[in-house]
């Protein structure tokens, strides 16, 4: 098994990345994106597959607590850094603190300023009566009350986010442990660590930083009470309430979440239901069914589901409307099978989308990682026959892209990055299973994600219609 990520596959995703954009700029000269954000994919790529490689090998062999303590520190810091620089490039590039374009983040940031003025029960009468949708509000009032403790200030908040995407690698690495052992969950959290995507939204007044902590910390704390099995009120309580939490952030992330939850009572190897277990599972599920039918949140949910091929037609309507001329060919049934790898990188320049363009680089690292995922995939219902032990991530994962895939969502890289910490997991159980004769699959995914980068270019230009 191996238990790094080697350094002739990071070596080969700098070669491929720098070839995919030369290639793209090259055919698409008049459409390259500015220099300075070729430097930012090239130092999100560099940063992932270089310090992947590095301490894969430099931490294998840590104690416990001193790789959880260095992972906190090496995470929190690469966030410190994002944050503060982002903070003043931000303010240069656009006059605002805020990234390019910034909606939700200014509408975030503005109503928690509004209601940090405010008294306890305004903030209660504002979550359940004002807000139309609960599941902005739980931001809304978190900001607000971090706001009465730092003031009306951006960066302190941005470095409460920094702090906690750090801990996620440390909760991830424990929710891992559990069922992959310490080779792989360390794989998995220096990922993590790493990712370009995770350390970028710390710089941003938006939810997802948050919400992925509140999921990998209401799987870790679940995952922990399943196999530990013991069962009482003092240790349900949390990640009930995690769980809870996560409908006031986004409401299909909880559902997902919540029905994971239920499939590892039922997967996990090792999960005899006695009499005992079953009354206290369906006082779990009847707590959470009760908590989901209770007004709001129940609409919110039927709503969702309902709407899914409506509002998916919907907002294709709109996009070619406002000249998204090929978008209409990005139904569920193309985009699903493709989930493990979207979203693509942005190599061109559209006119605007530069938060995209942005990020390009950490996307590139998602593509390129796929084939880890499809060899996790592979070997855990075929070959070894494991899928049990991805009861509870994989359960997580797969339904949540499965869900965005199906909605007008399902090329959004912010929609699709609460999936991320789980695919961390794929990637690393899909590298463990490398050998002499798999890897020549991996040589033939370095020939299609130069493909998959070129064609996402030639789509966002027809699609424009600037072909």
């Amino acid at each position: 098994m191996i238990s790094f990520f080697p350094k002739s596959i990071s070596n080969k995703g700098i070669a491929l990345y720098i070839a995919s954009l030369a290639i793209v700029s090259i055919l698409y000269f008049s459409y390259a994106i500015p220099f300075e954000f070729m430097i930012f994919g090239f130092v999100e790529v560099i940063t992932f597959f270089v310090l992947s490689t590095l301490y894969s090998k430099k931490w294998k062999e840590l104690p416990d607590k001193k790789f959880e303590k260095n992972v906190f520190l090496i995470a929190f810091g690469l966030r410190i850094v994002w944050v503060i620089f982002s903070y003043f490039f931000y303010k240069a590039k656009t006059g605002i603190p805020f990234e390019f374009e910034a909606g939700d983040s200014l509408y975030y940031y503005e109503e928690s300023d509004w209601l940090r003025h405010e008294s306890i029960a305004k903030i209660w009468y504002y979550m359940v009566t004002i807000q139309k949708s609960v599941s902005d509000s739980g931001y809304i009032i978190y900001l607000s009350i971090l706001q009465k403790l730092v003031g009306y200030y951006i960066i302190p908040v941005r470095l409460v986010k920094a702090a906690l995407s750090a801990y996620t690698c440390v909760l991830l690495y424990r929710l891992a442990n559990r069922t992959f052992g310490e080779k792989i969950s360390r794989l998995a959290c220096i990922f993590s660590v790493f990712m370009p995507n995770l350390i970028i939204y710390c710089g941003m007044h938006l939810k997802e930083t948050e919400m992925i902590f509140l999921l990998i910390a209401f799987l870790e704390r679940s995952d922990n009470l399943i196999r530990n099995k013991k069962y009482s009120f003092g240790t349900i309580i949390l990640p009930l309430l995690l769980g809870i939490s996560l409908f006031f952030f986004r409401t299909a992330l909880g559902a997902v979440a919540v029905l994971s939850v239920i499939t590892a009572l039922i997967f996990l190897p090792g999960q005899k239901i006695n009499k005992g277990r079953r009354v206290i599972t369906l006082i779990w599920v009847a707590i959470t069914i009760g908590v989901l039918a209770g007004g709001t949140i129940a609409n919110e949910v039927e709503e969702m589901w309902q709407d899914r091929t409506t509002n998916q037609a919907s907002k294709r309507s709109q996009q070619i409307s406002r000249g998204n001329l090929w978008v209409q060919y990005a139904t569920g049934t193309i985009m699903a099978p493709m989930a493990f790898v979207l979203p693509f990188a942005t190599m061109v320049d559209t006119g605007g989308q530069y938060n995209q363009i942005l990020i390009h680089g950490g996307c590139y690292v998602r593509n390129f990682m796929g084939i880890f995922v499809l060899l996790a995939l592979f070997y855990a219902i075929f070959k070894k026959k494991t899928w049990r032990d991805f009861a509870l991530i994989g359960s997580f994962t797969v339904g949540y892209m499965i869900v965005v895939a199906l909605s007008s969502f399902s090329s959004s890289e912010r929609f699709l990055l609460p999936s991320l910490p789980g695919l961390t997991v794929f990637w690393a159980y899909g590298v463990s299973q490398l050998n002499a004769k798999n890897i020549q699959i991996v040589k033939w995914w370095y020939i299609l994600v130069p493909i998959m980068e070129i064609g996402w270019a030639y789509f966002k230009l027809g699609n424009k219609g600037l072909l």
